[in-house]
């Protein structure tokens, strides 16, 4: 018995004194405050996720994004082909020809897309997102259709079975009666059920629903001459609209209050001034040369959605990102804080208990569970600064009933206040963040250096 607490007293006696058993000791405790930081990260993925559920749900029910694909004139044509039958009594081979209805879709000539929008917020709970109404007149010519390319005569083109059709991805934010007035008359638009599962490898898996007229009348279908168009469409959106340039010259002009407007898409506006105080005034023209599809097609409707082009009304919530960034950081801030403490304690030879160890790193981790509950409710900035004031001031006060002084509590004040600063520039930072994050390590390894360069590691 007297052996044994011998050798338990030579083993307390090692890890109160040696500078390895302190070192294996710190190391363990950083290990242990991974999993604290852990399941914050994973709270912070938890709200993002909530915050896109409820978004969604707010969009799905004023109306989602609006992609118009419009208008597309649609003409039936007949073709033949060879069919063999083989007579079962007979066995003989006979071969007929088999009549089978296609069609040839083609774009406009001219496509002139004007467009106000009036964005605002909706908010549920903490959460918050944008929606708008939009007016968008819709003006253009239709050339004469060119069946050349086919080989098609013109007998077996059906020109009074010629319809109009409109492709949007949000019929229920429609708040208008949609029709086209073609030439001399006007032609109303009914919704055709169209299975797109096909289009989900496309952008945003945004299916499109069509809109077909009824049979276009022989006097307004561009024989001879061009034939002007012209509809109006009032629609409900959310997050972003787009439109696909299918028109020989396409010009939209995009006019709205919203003062952070964010251009996607294949193209840009090209005026300068298209964003001033007031909002914005986007303008765009394509011509055919700029795109890589033709003005006609007779395989179907091809699918042109990643030709669109529009403005995003989204509203930036980054917050979650830069906490989940910041979190990326935890380990390096509980490694480096420990470290002082290693070296304050090991250079004064002030014996620091492994409980007090934990309970600075769990003040630590406390920061992001603050900084995410903070920042859902305020700006990221107040947030952090909130935050950190917080676990600064709490590490201080309690280093000082550790430290037994002022002077060791007031730079680790000092040296937190640094590396909370240096993590929310680095976080600010998108291209130099490497540069600076990099220089910012070199110059903490440099200051670690020369600070432990007298201690005797012999004696540990």
């Amino acid at each position: 018995m007297e052996t044994s607490n011998k050798q338990n007293g030579k083993f307390g006696k090692w890890v109160k004194t040696s500078i390895t058993a302190r070192m294996l000791m710190v190391g363990f405790l950083i290990l242990i405050l991974l999993i604290p930081l852990s399941f914050i990260e994973g709270l912070i993925y938890e709200r993002m996720n909530r915050q896109q559920e409820v978004v969604q749900e707010i969009n799905k029910k004023w109306g989602k994004e609006v992609l118009l694909y419009d208008p597309i004139l649609k003409i039936p044509y007949k073709t033949y082909h060879k069919k063999s039958i083989v007579n079962q009594k007979t066995k003989e081979v006979q071969t007929e020809m088999v009549e089978e209805i296609k069609y040839g879709y083609f774009f406009p000539k001219t496509l002139d897309i004007n467009s106000t929008i009036n964005p605002e917020e909706k908010k549920r709970g903490i959460y918050k997102t944008a929606v708008y109404k939009s007016n968008i007149n819709i003006t253009g010519s239709f050339t004469q259709p060119d069946f050349s390319e086919m080989d098609i005569k013109e007998d077996a083109i059906l020109w009074d079975k010629a319809r109009l059709i409109i492709e949007t991805s949000n019929l229920k934010g429609v708040n208008s009666l949609v029709a086209i007035k073609l030439h001399k008359n006007t032609y109303p638009f009914t919704s055709k059920y169209k299975n797109r599962n096909s289009d989900r490898n496309y952008n945003n898996t945004i299916d499109l629903h069509k809109l077909e007229s009824k049979f276009i009348k022989k006097e307004d279908i561009p024989f001879k001459n061009d034939v002007d168009f012209s509809l109006n469409v009032t629609i409900n959106g959310s997050k972003q609209i787009r439109f696909i340039p299918i028109g020989k010259e396409t010009n939209v002009a995009i006019n709205s209050n919203w003062k952070t407007a964010n251009f996607l898409g294949e193209y840009l506006p090209y005026n300068s001034d298209k964003v001033s105080e007031e909002g914005f005034d986007a303008k765009w023209k394509i011509l055919d040369i700029n795109r890589p599809f033709p003005q006609q097609s007779f395989n179907g409707i091809p699918n042109l959605k990643k030709y669109a082009f529009g403005v995003n009304f989204m509203i930036p919530v980054d917050e979650y990102q830069k906490s989940e960034r910041s979190t990326k950081y935890g380990f390096l801030v509980i490694g480096l804080t420990f470290l002082v403490f290693f070296l304050i304690q090991t250079m004064s030879k002030i014996s620091i208990h492994p409980f007090q160890y934990l309970m600075i790193g769990v003040a630590l981790t406390m920061f992001y569970a603050l900084l995410i509950s903070i920042s859902e409710h305020s700006s990221f900035l107040k947030a952090y600064i909130i935050a950190g004031i917080a676990v600064i001031g709490l590490i201080s006060l309690y280093s000082k009933s550790i430290l037994k002084g002022l002077k060791f509590p007031f730079f680790i004040a000092l040296s937190l206040t640094a590396l909370y600063a240096f993590i929310f520039i680095i976080i600010q930072l998108e291209n130099y963040a490497l540069l600076v994050g990099s220089a910012g390590l070199f110059a903490i390894l440099a200051s670690v250096m020369y600070a432990s360069r007298k201690i005797d590691w012999q004696n540990g």
